[in-house]
């Protein structure tokens, strides 16, 4: 059987990146393929979460044990909490062939990178940070401190977009799907 391959997508808070992720994980075309791969994280589960559904949320200490223990593929602090890749899932789906589809940071999609150099990688993004903090304001999700500081790591962000494979402006979410459908489906066939 072929070996999988790693897809990432990395975008900044408010981008559209997990919806369009979870959207990705649904298509038709790529179903029974492409395969998800929870993420550990540190932070407290939201209204609908389920633990090993959405995340695996497990304590700081246990954490920080896995990330001594080597069970992270890549492991990174993302504002005010941890978030982490487990190794073993991913080569175990790559090795049945099954293409791993990471919703990760820009820093996490990195060590990825080196570590499977074939890694497909897309970037979401919004046409400009205005738009972006517009969408932060209208989650409702943070204070105003917290929105600023994503947008400054959005700043950061952005710079980083010129490293990936493909960039997607998500200005129209079914738009925006197309592109990473069409993309991600004729990345996996060459």
């Amino acid at each position: 059987m072929a070996k999988g391959r790693i897809v990432i997508i990395s975008g900044p808070s408010g981008s559209g990146k997990t919806t369009l992720y979870k959207m990705l994980l649904e298509s038709p075309r790529l179903k029974g393929n492409l395969v998800k791969s929870i993420s550990a994280t540190t932070r407290s589960s939201r209204e609908g979460e389920k633990h090993g559904r959405e995340y695996l949320f497990i304590s700081l200490k246990m954490f920080q044990h896995k990330i001594n223990a080597g069970h992270f593929l890549e492991s990174q602090k993302v504002f005010d909490n941890y978030y982490g890749t487990p190794k073993k899932v991913v080569k175990d789906l790559l090795a049945q062939g099954k293409h791993v589809l990471l919703c990760i940071d820009v820093k996490g999609a990195k060590v990825v990178q080196k570590i499977f150099p074939n890694a497909i990688t897309v970037f979401i993004r919004t046409r400009s940070l205005s738009v972006l903090k517009r969408r932060l304001e209208s989650r409702g999700q943070d204070d105003p401190d917290s929105r600023e500081l994503r947008l400054k790591i959005a700043r950061s962000e952005l710079k980083e977009a010129k490293l990936y494979d493909f960039q997607i402006i998500n200005d129209r979410l079914d738009v925006a799907y197309k592109q990473l459908e069409d993309f991600v489906a004729n990345a996996l066939v060459e």
